[in-house]
């Protein structure tokens, strides 16, 4: 599009394209699409109103705009649309860097990539940071963590110490991520900690880092000092609700230390109404602590987040009739409310799958069950595993199937909870010594298949990290 004036200054565009309607005509020109509209948008969590923007300048021929179209497809975890995105970002690639920053970045997350799409992916990013791209050092690190047959000439460590040694700011998080990828996090809390407090006024990311570090600590006193920050940092516009919301489910997390749920339900609160994905966590946060309101408050939460199309919302919903502890239990409207999740969050289909292999309505539906808990397993659900382990071990509405048995139940043993490990050996005492060999070889195969990446909370951040006005 050489010509092409940059679609950041769409305002000053919109008055170019005024001047000439006057000379044509006197309608006015509110309808103009605008990208700064569209930046701020998605900003506050307004989809529509941003891909109604984008689009329009999309079809105008703008690449910056076609990327922030394809930002809000990938953001919706569709499949179809994910694949649509990517197709988006290889056509803007050739002429926009962050086209190819996005393009990295999605190949690094994509289930089941090639070795070729993962060395497509370094060279983008690659080629991205030389034009002064951020967020494409995390990316390669996680290429380069997640991957090493792909690159055996690089050592991730190694890289990263350079890239420390260069000063690139991004180098740090990199750091941060080699620890949660390894599993050494709690061993270097000091560290990270040091890391974060550097890069806190550049990178917002590390709110959630440091809200981690104080959490695991018990430091109510850093953490206060901390929130005063963040809160500050919201009001002028320098931290997004995103990344309040981020903070306020890690107060609420009980597996990271002393949980502040009051707090957590305080930060949600004052962003709920600019950020509509906040009014699932608090949904989320009363169900897990009950004390903080009641079924009617649950429901307000629920129905402003479905009223902003938050798959989150339908998912919770669902679970709440699935489980009947809130509201009586009603397996047709937990799987409606499945329904309307699935696609969007991998636990949808966990849950349909258990209901389908459960009986709940009504009578076993095994093929479908299999289905969704397969789904849902190779989207890194790891208790669908186990589920469908015993789908094949305990013939329930089906035939009993001792090999497929024994590849799910060893492959539900990475929870590492008694139950599976009980079910893995009960199974493998029952097979076979002659299967055995078929199954593991089975088993290889189907982690093969799924290639999925570590769904760590650094790595999905990092995909998601703000690198200009629009995010992936």
């Amino acid at each position: 599009m050489a010509g092409k004036p940059a679609p950041t200054q769409s305002r000053s565009h919109a008055a170019s394209y005024c001047a000439l309607a006057l000379a044509i005509s006197l309608s006015g020109c509110a309808g103009l699409p605008d990208q700064r509209l569209a930046n701020e948008a998605l900003k506050r969590g307004d989809t529509a109103t941003a891909a109604q923007n984008y689009q329009q300048l999309a079809d105008l021929g703008y690449s910056e705009a076609q990327v922030g179209l394809a930002d809000i497809q990938v953001g919706t975890r569709d499949p179809e649309q994910i694949k649509q995105a990517e197709a988006t970002y290889r056509a803007a690639a050739d002429t926009s860097p962050r086209a190819q920053a996005r393009l990295g970045r999605l190949l690094v997350a994509k289930p089941g990539a090639t070795e070729a799409e993962h060395h497509e992916a370094e060279g983008l990013l690659k080629k991205a940071f030389a034009n002064g791209e951020g967020n494409t050092l995390i990316p390669l690190a996680m290429l380069y963590l997640q991957y090493p047959h792909d690159f055996p000439n690089i050592n991730a460590q190694q890289q990263i110490s350079k890239w420390r040694t260069a000063g690139y700011p991004e180098a740090g998080l990199a750091q941060v991520l080699l620890y949660r990828t390894q599993d050494t996090y709690d061993q270097h809390l000091g560290e990270v900690e040091s890391i974060c407090k550097a890069a806190l006024n550049t990178t917002d990311i590390c709110y959630v880092e440091l809200a981690t570090v104080y959490q695991k600590r018990g430091q109510p006193e850093q953490q206060a000092e901390l929130l005063k920050q963040l809160e500050a940092g919201y009001s002028r516009g320098t931290v997004t609700a995103q990344r309040v919301d981020s903070v306020a489910r890690v107060l609420g997390d009980a597996s990271l230390g002393k949980p502040d749920e009051k707090t957590a339900q305080a930060l949600l609160e004052k962003i709920a109404p600019g950020y509509p994905a906040s009014w699932v966590s608090l949904a989320q946060l009363l169900y897990d602590f009950p004390e903080l309101g009641d079924v009617d408050q649950m429901m307000k939460y629920l129905d402003n987040g479905r009223a902003a199309d938050q798959p989150r919302a339908e998912l919770l919903l669902g679970k709440l009739y699935y489980e009947g502890k809130w509201v009586p239990a009603d397996a047709k409207a937990a799987e409606a409310h499945f329904q309307k999740a699935q696609g969007r969050e991998v636990a949808a289909d966990y849950y349909l799958g258990q209901i389908y292999r459960r009986g709940y309505l009504g009578k076993v539906y095994p093929q479908k069950a299999l289905d969704h808990l397969l789904t849902a397993a190779r989207n890194g659900q790891n208790s669908a595993d186990f589920a469908i382990a015993q789908l094949f071990s305990q013939g329930k509405g089906t035939q009993p199937n001792p090999l497929n048995a024994y590849v799910f139940s060893q492959l539900a043993k990475a929870q590492d909870t008694p139950e599976a490990t009980e079910l893995a050996t009960q199974i493998e005492e029952q097979l076979p010594p002659a299967q055995r060999a078929e199954g593991q070889r089975l088993v290889q195969q189907e982690l093969a298949t799924r290639g999925a990446l570590s769904q760590s909370t650094l790595q999905l951040h990092a995909l998601q990290e703000e690198d200009g006005e629009e995010s992936l």
